[in-house]
């Protein structure tokens, strides 16, 4: 893999510190991460088209909103540590 530090997982400790993984890419926790990067992307989506109808709610209480907000947060950081781990590992140098 060629990183010190590992590949960033798609979540954190019970104390809210990143987790990483040193492997090749090929075993079994890097299949589960995998797994799990498609299913908080697959939420991001779902989120997405939930916050444009409520949006367009005028009827959508102050609460509402606040809940949706704090989803959207929650989202928006998985989808950040997703795109930071992969972004990592297109980092790798190229050999000549």
């Amino acid at each position: 893999m060629g990183h010190e530090q590992g590949r960033l997982l798609p979540w954190v400790t019970g104390d809210g510190k990143p987790c990483f993984l040193v492997t090749d890419g090929q075993g079994y926790l890097s299949r589960v991460a995998d797994d799990m990067e498609r299913v908080q992307l697959g939420m991001a989506v779902e989120l997405l088209a939930h916050a444009d109808d409520m949006l367009g709610d005028y009827k959508a209480t102050g609460a509402q909103l606040r809940y949706l907000g704090r989803r959207m947060a929650e989202s928006l950081r998985d989808v950040h540590r997703i795109a930071v781990s992969r972004g990592a590992r297109m980092a790798e140098p190229v050999l000549e």
